[in-house]
């Protein structure tokens, strides 16, 4: 009896051992799944939208990202930046601030005012030097924006007749001018029309056109 009882204590502590050793299997590998997913967890995501090409904004953009390290978020350790280059063209805007509104950014930076209107609701956005975001419909006022919209607005055209006023210093026998615009970007068809208003009081005939492709250059120098 004594030694069917040993042969059966062994039994038993043989099928605990591997009972065990398969959960410790179990554990090894569920352990570092779970380190994984809290050693990677989500960054505060920065979308930064430019309406013109890295060779243009490369250094805006790396004194961006410098000074962002300098209080603590450091791209790819505290905070992701995703750098986008519209390259002149109004609709590929339109299309990163859609991208980045389906990636659930946390903020855009942005060069341009008129391609993040349709974020405005749902994204925190600051403007980088954007043209009027007033007459743009961005914000309500620059005294009060309203909303979550805040950063600096250039405001270039308010300076239309100053602008005017230079140039007549400049060629004192100016009498017509010509404007080219692009058609394709409601700040700069604004700015075209202030300073068409501003001319007539100096004196001076305006002459617009609207660029809507290359095309359309040559032509307006005509």
């Amino acid at each position: 009896m004594l030694g069917s009882h040993s042969w059966e204590e062994g039994a038993r502590s043989d099928v605990k051992r591997r009972e065990f050793i398969s959960l410790l299997g179990g554990g090894a590998v569920a352990w570092p799944l779970a380190a994984s997913a809290q050693q990677t967890p989500k960054l505060p995501t920065i979308g930064f939208s430019s309406p013109t090409k890295g060779s243009v904004e490369n250094q805006r953009v790396a004194a961006f990202v410098q000074r962002l390290r300098e209080l603590g978020w450091i791209d790819g350790r505290t905070v992701a930046i995703k750098v986008r280059w519209a390259e002149g063209r109004s609709g590929r805007a339109a299309d990163i601030v859609a991208e980045f509104v389906r990636q659930k950014v946390d903020v855009i930076v942005s060069r341009g005012s008129v391609s993040v209107l349709a974020a405005k609701q749902v994204i925190p956005i600051v403007l980088a030097g954007a043209g009027d975001p007033v007459s743009t419909g961005l914000v309500v006022s620059l005294a009060r924006p309203d909303g979550n919209v805040t950063g600096l607005s250039l405001q270039q055209s308010d300076l239309a007749g100053k602008r005017l006023e230079l140039l007549r210093e400049v060629v004192p026998a100016l009498r017509r001018l010509a404007i080219l615009a692009n058609a394709g970007n409601p700040v700069t068809l604004l700015d075209m029309r202030k300073v068409e208003a501003a001319a007539g009081p100096l004196g001076l005939t305006a002459v617009t056109v609207e660029i809507r492709r290359m095309e359309d250059i040559a032509p307006g120098f005509a």
